[in-house]
């Protein structure tokens, strides 16, 4: 019995490939390496190098591996960069989310574990956001996520074949024992954004839209530490594996912070001064967000173990620190 995670070479992914080895699992990584690295995947773990949209080679890894259920990672996840390609946002996200569940199911997949988003809720007017709430995605990114939980719905519905869809809301930090972190070149997410800028691996950084409707005027977010969400995804693996149906949870804190608030962690914890400037708003960003999160950990067990905004600021700096001597050494 394998697990196979797709996009497990990426930020999140190796996460979860971590825990999963953690506790002794048999774990297999699927990634065709275009924003995620060859050296975040354990040695001891197989990486087959290929594309989710290829079923013949899905059916193969299935088969020679044993595998049983698929947590599945890979996608595209910039929103901007959505609003100016949807095409290319709902083959990656969509068309090829679908190509895999198809494979799994031939294949005899019973468990599929998916990394939805909450840009399926768009611009929600209240906060915190249930799962219940209207989804109206405001991207074709939160697009292209929630067309993918409804063909899982109707898929689950027609074959014997369960999922559970996780709708994160803002992942950061990294591992607590520094073995894996966010690696990715020109990531867009603002805690490495402003990490990279505490160490100088940026002269500036920005703050896009100081318009918005909320206390400081800037974006508001539910921060959830990397390492907490991928605990989601194995409690979200063991109720499918027990026996557990098909369902959708919200992945956050219940607790929103401002991009202000961020950097003045960021600027607490490292101990150094940013250089921030404004900039007008991006397309696609909703002003506020925040998750209702009681149904996750009522149904599923789960328990955070690193909810602390400063915490989650702290192994991203140390991260960012590694990765520079890492990038440095070559």
């Amino acid at each position: 019995m394998a697990t196979l995670v797709t996009g497990g070479a990426g930020y999140i992914g190796s996460h979860m490939v971590l825990q999963l080895l953690d506790r002794g699992e048999a774990v297999v990584v699927l990634d065709n390496l275009s924003t995620g690295y060859r050296w975040a995947v354990p040695q001891e773990v197989v990486l087959r190098e290929g594309d989710i949209g290829d079923q013949d080679l899905v059916r193969e890894i299935v088969a020679g591996h044993g595998v049983d259920a698929i947590i599945h990672f890979a996608g595209s996840i910039v929103v901007p960069d959505s609003v100016a390609d949807p095409l290319g946002y709902y083959l990656n996200n969509t068309v090829k989310s679908r190509a895999l569940m198809a494979a799994a199911i031939d294949a005899g997949v019973k468990s599929f574990v998916f990394s939805s988003t909450a840009a399926v809720y768009g611009a929600p007017e209240t906060n915190p956001v249930a799962e219940t709430d209207p989804t109206i995605p405001v991207s074709p990114y939160g697009a292209s996520k929630l067309m993918t939980e409804w063909m899982l719905r109707d898929a689950s519905a027609a074959h014997d074949f369960r999922y559970v869809a996780l709708r994160y809301f803002n992942v950061a930090g990294a591992d607590p024992k520094g073995r894996t972190g966010q690696s990715t070149p020109r990531a867009t997410h603002l805690i490495k954004v402003a990490c990279e800028t505490a160490l100088g691996k940026r002269d500036h950084m920005q703050v896009f839209g100081t318009d918005y409707p909320t206390h400081d005027g800037t974006c508001v977010r539910d921060y959830i530490h990397v390492t907490d969400l991928t605990k989601a995804h194995l409690d979200a693996l063991d109720h499918l594996r027990g026996g557990g149906g098909p369902d959708v949870f919200n992945c956050g804190y219940s607790r929103g912070f401002s991009v202000r608030d961020v950097i003045d962690a960021v600027q607490r914890v490292s101990g150094r001064t940013l250089d921030v400037r404004e900039a007008p708003r991006r397309p696609g960003d909703p002003p506020e967000i925040v998750a209702r999160s009681e149904k996750l950990r009522a149904a599923l067990g789960w328990q955070p173990g690193h909810d602390d905004l400063d915490e989650i600021v702290r192994h991203a700096l140390a991260w960012e620190a590694k990765l520079a001597d890492r990038l440095a050494r070559g």
